[in-house]
C-alpha cells in the first residue's frame, strides 16, 4: 500500500506524511465563530477534517484533534476595526453575549452529529484562553515584535520580516501589493503600517466583551485566539492545521507570523484547506439568495431546493469530490447523490448479513479474488492521494458489483475463499462506516415492516394472489423500499 501524501498548502505540493512524534498526531482546526447557524461551508471544511482524523486513526496514529470555538474577537468584516460579531448580535437579539454563544454552539454541535462526526480531542473556546493571548501579547512585545498603540497592541510585519519572518508566503501574497491595497483602509492611524494586525484592541465604551489587561480593557485579536489554543494544547510546532481556503490570507499567514515570532520555530509541518461551495456554478452566498442551512437541506424548505435531502445523502454528495476541489450543489447532483448512497448502503446491508459457505468441491477462482484485492486497494490509493474520497468512493462501487454477485450466487463464496471472502467483509464496512463516516439512515421499525411485509408477499405469491402481491409492491414502492424477487430467496433493497 502507497503511503499517505498530503497537499501541503504552505509548499504547494504533495507531501509523504510523517509526523514530528510518531505515533502521535497533533491536528488543529478553525472552529467556527458562533454568531449564526452554521453553514454548508463550515460543514464541508469540517467533514474533510473529520475523515482526515478517522483515517489517521485506522492507520495506528494515537491523534490530539482540536477544533475551537471562537466565541470573541472576530470583528464583521474580518479586521481590525469594527463591532464583534457575537456583539453585534447580542445587541440586536438583547441578549448576553454567552447566550448567543451557547446558542450558535448547541446548535453547531447538533448538525455536525447528524451528519456522524466524531467530537474532537479538545474544543478550547477563546474567552477561555484571555490569560495566554495576553501573555503572548507581551512576549511579542519584548521580543520587539509588537508595539501598544492608544490601548491597542499591533504585530510588526516589518520588524517580523527583518528578523527573517516571510509574512505572505502561505498565502502567496506580495508586500507591496498588499500595502497598496490597504492604503486605504480605517484604522491605520494608529498602526506603524497599514499591514500590522491587531493582537489586543482597546475596547470601545459601546464594546460589550472586554477583560483587562497590561494596556487597558480590551479583547484579543481574531488571529491570536488560534495561535494560543493550537500551541497550548498541540506544543510550539505541531503536523497539521486545517480550515476553509478563505481562511489561508489573513487568518493563517497572521497565525505563522504570531507563532513562529513568540517561539522562534515554525508552527505548523502541513497546511490544508479545502474549498469553497458553489450552487448551480455560482458561489454560495446570502446576498444572492443562494445559501442553504443544513436545516433546509434537511427539510427541503429552501426555494432552490426540489425535496429534502438526509444528511448521509448529502455526507456522501459531499465526500464524491475530493477536498480541494470545487463543490457545486444542484438539485440533480444531490439526486443522483441519493441514489448513490442507497446503492452504497444496499451493499453494505448484504455484506454485513452474507456468510461465507464452504465447499471443498470449489475451486478458487484466482481471478475473483484478484478483483476484489484491487478494489480494496483502489479505496486506500484515493484516501493515501490527498485525501481523494472520490476515488475511494469508486472503489467502493467497484466492490458494491462483486457483493451483489456473491448475493445473487453468480459467484459463490467459496470460490473466492474464506480469507478473501473475510477481507471484503471487514475492509468494505470499516472504510465506509469507520473512515467515510457514512451510516445506514432508517427508522427503527424499517427492518420489522420489510421482514412482515415479505412474510405475507411469499404467501400471496404462492397462493397466485398476484393483487395482493402487486399491493405489498405498491407499499414498498411508496416507503422508498423495493422487493428482490430471486431464485433462491426474497428479499428487499433501498430503491436507487
Amino acid at each position: 500500500m502507497q503511503p499517505l501524501k498530503i497537499y501541503n498548502t504552505l509548499s504547494r505540493e504533495k507531501e509523504l506524511f510523517t509526523p514530528l512524534n510518531a505515533p502521535h498526531v497533533g491536528i488543529y482546526v478553525c472552529g467556527p465563530t458562533v454568531y449564526n447557524y452554521v453553514h454548508l461551508g463550515n460543514v464541508r471544511t469540517f467533514m474533510t477534517f473529520d475523515v482526515l482524523y478517522r483515517y489517521l486513526m485506522h492507520l495506528g496514529y494515537k491523534v490530539r484533534y482540536v477544533r475551537n470555538i471562537t466565541d470573541v474577537g472576530h470583528l464583521v468584516g474580518d479586521g481590525d476595526e469594527g463591532e464583534d460579531k457575537i456583539g453585534k448580535m447580542a445587541k440586536l437579539e438583547q441578549l448576553e453575549p454567552m447566550e448567543i454563544v451557547q446558542r450558535y454552539t448547541n446548535d453547531f454541535h447538533k448538525v455536525l452529529e447528524q451528519f456522524n462526526f466524531l467530537p474532537p480531542s479538545i474544543e478550547p473556546s477563546a474567552t477561555g484562553h484571555i490569560v495566554e493571548q495576553i501573555e503572548t501579547t507581551q512576549t511579542l512585545i519584548n521580543k520587539g515584535l509588537a508595539y501598544e498603540s492608544n490601548g491597542s497592541v499591533y504585530f510588526d510585519i516589518a520588524k517580523y520580516n527583518e528578523q527573517g519572518g516571510e509574512y505572505g508566503k502561505l498565502s502567496g501574497r506580495i508586500l507591496d501589493d498588499l500595502l497598496t491595497e490597504t492604503r486605504d483602509l480605517d484604522g491605520v492611524g494608529e498602526k506603524r503600517s497599514p499591514l500590522d494586525f491587531a493582537l489586543w484592541k482597546k475596547a470601545a465604551p459601546e464594546h460589550i466583551m472586554r477583560w483587562n489587561s497590561p494596556w487597558g480593557e480590551g479583547f484579543p485579536g481574531w488571529h491570536l485566539e488560534c495561535t494560543c489554543m493550537s500551541t497550548k494544547y498541540l506544543g510550539d510546532s505541531f503536523d497539521i492545521h486545517g480550515g476553509g481556503m478563505d481562511l489561508k490570507f489573513p487568518h493563517h499567514e497572521c497565525e505563522i507570523a504570531q507563532a513562529k515570532g513568540a517561539n522562534d520555530r515554525e508552527p505548523v509541518r502541513y497546511w490544508m484547506h479545502s474549498n469553497m461551495l458553489t450552487v448551480n456554478g455560482q458561489k454560495m452566498s446570502k446576498s444572492l439568495g443562494n445559501s442553504f442551512l443544513p436545516a433546509e437541506l434537511f427539510a427541503g424548505s429552501h426555494p432552490l431546493l426540489e425535496q429534502p435531502y438526509s444528511p448521509m445523502t448529502v455526507r456522501f454528495f459531499m465526500l464524491q469530490s475530493q477536498y480541494r476541489s470545487t463543490l457545486d450543489f444542484s438539485n440533480d447532483a444531490l439526486k443522483a447523490a441519493q441514489k448513490g448512497y442507497k446503492r452504497l448502503i444496499n451493499g453494505l446491508r448484504i455484506i454485513k448479513n452474507l456468510e461465507y459457505v464452504a465447499d471443498d468441491s470449489i475451486v478458487i477462482d484466482e481471478k475473483q479474488v484478484a478483483e476484489i484485492e484491487k478494489g480494496i486497494q483502489g479505496c486506500y490509493d484515493g484516501l493515501n492521494d490527498d485525501m481523494n474520497t472520490a476515488v475511494t468512493i469508486a472503489g467502493l462501487f467497484n466492490l458494491v458489483k462483486k457483493i451483489n454477485q456473491l448475493y445473487m450466487g453468480q459467484v459463490q463464496t467459496a470460490q473466492i475463499g474464506e480469507a478473501t471472502f473475510n477481507l471484503l467483509k471487514e475492509k468494505f464496512v470499516l472504510i465506509i462506516e469507520g473512515v467515510l463516516g457514512i451510516v445506514e439512515e432508517q427508522s427503527t421499525s424499517v427492518e420489522a415492516f420489510a421482514k412482515g411485509m415479505l412474510s405475507l408477499y411469499k404467501e400471496y405469491k404462492e397462493a397466485k394472489q398476484y393483487d395482493k402481491v402487486d399491493e405489498i409492491r405498491g407499499y414498498f414502492k411508496a416507503n422508498g423500499l423495493v422487493i428482490k424477487d430471486m431464485k433462491t430467496r426474497i428479499d428487499w433493497a433501498y430503491e436507487e
